[in-house]
């Protein structure tokens, strides 16, 4: 019994110290003067719904789009008082007429209900990387899979907004 708990704790403090890690590990250019902001859609392929229990592609790709869509709710009010666009779909990935593009890459959910991502800011008028989160994996949560992605989408959105300046 002791050595489970120990082992529990032990994962937990691991899981825990990686997000903030990351933290550390800010983007190189003062994003606080950017007033348009494009968010882009975090990517994760449908295919892996029979790895995450869902009996259809369909539902777990309905599920997905929920998370993105929480996600950019959750991050365009943490961004209050700038302008904030976001994709409608994957596919989306037009950010003309905005300041920073939030791009998302190597984005998926493993077996143990972690999500792990990779966050890029374009600068749109020049098409440059003006800094990045490097991939991190977010996790440690006790949640089922729609939960735990939710939760850390939030963790990823609460990175992204300290990278302008937000609380």
């Amino acid at each position: 019994m002791r050595r489970t708990v120990l082992a529990v704790v032990l994962m937990l403090s691991v899981g825990l110290m990686s997000p903030l890690m990351a933290k550390n590990k800010g983007t190189s250019k003062d994003m606080r003067d950017a007033h348009a902001i494009y968010i882009g859609w975090v990517d994760m392929s449908a295919d892996d719904y029979r790895k995450q229990g869902y009996s259809s592609r369909e539902q777990y790709q309905a599920v997905l789009d929920g998370a993105n869509i929480g996600f950019q709710k959750d991050l365009q009010s943490r961004l209050s008082g700038r302008t904030v666009n976001a994709a409608k779909k994957s596919s989306d990935t037009d950010a003309a007429g905005n300041d920073v593009y939030i791009k998302f890459s190597d984005a998926y959910y493993d077996r143990g209900y972690r999500l792990h991502v990779a966050v890029h800011f374009i600068d749109v008028k020049t098409n440059a990387e003006i800094g990045s989160i490097p991939l991190t994996r977010h996790g440690a949560h006790l949640c089922g899979f729609e939960g735990c992605l939710n939760k850390e989408l939030e963790e990823v959105s609460k990175e992204i907004s300290e990278q302008f300046g937000a609380k």
